[in-house]
């Protein structure tokens, strides 16, 4: 069985107790994290662009790269050394929903945190990355709340009756 669970600053803790508390101990559990090409595109554009056609050696799109890695690294090890068993660890490079779906292909869950607005139950509780997981997942999930979960009091009235 393999659980993968979505590593994502700030709401990773979540889904790395989640995992623990429901996979199988014979379970493969993937920490997954997904760096997303803006920031290292942004830069090696802007330097090409306005800069640097004649120093290709000083784009600092690469230098972003090795700074969006190592982060995604030291994420990854905090979220193996909370969850406190054996896991495979994972980072890939792209538009964050294709590349942890992609992922899920053959898992047996997709662990995932809520990352809108986490204030009031319903489905702006999901941002438009965590809605396309959701929609198109291979593979069953399971959606926990990062915080405490917001009271029922925040569902929106009742329609009204004709």
């Amino acid at each position: 069985m393999t659980v993968i669970a979505w590593v994502v600053e700030g709401t990773w803790p979540a889904c790395v107790d989640a995992a623990r508390a429901h996979a199988p101990e014979h379970a493969d559990i993937l920490l997954l994290h997904v760096t997303g090409p803006e920031a290292p595109g942004a830069a090696h554009g802007a330097y090409a662009g306005l800069l640097g056609r004649a120093r290709p050696d000083r784009d600092p799109g690469t230098a972003v790269e090795h700074l969006a890695a190592a982060s995604a690294a030291r994420l990854l090890a905090a979220a193996a050394e909370r969850l406190g068993r054996p896991s495979t660890r994972t980072e890939r490079v792209g538009r964050a929903e294709r590349e942890v779906v992609a992922a899920a292909e053959g898992a047996e869950l997709l662990v995932l945190a809520r990352d809108g607005d986490r204030t009031h139950l319903g489905p702006r509780s999901l941002g438009p990355a965590s809605r396309f997981i959701v929609d198109h997942a291979p593979c069953p999930v399971l959606l926990v709340w990062p915080e405490a979960t917001p009271s029922t009091a925040t569902l929106p009235p009742p329609p009204p009756h004709h």
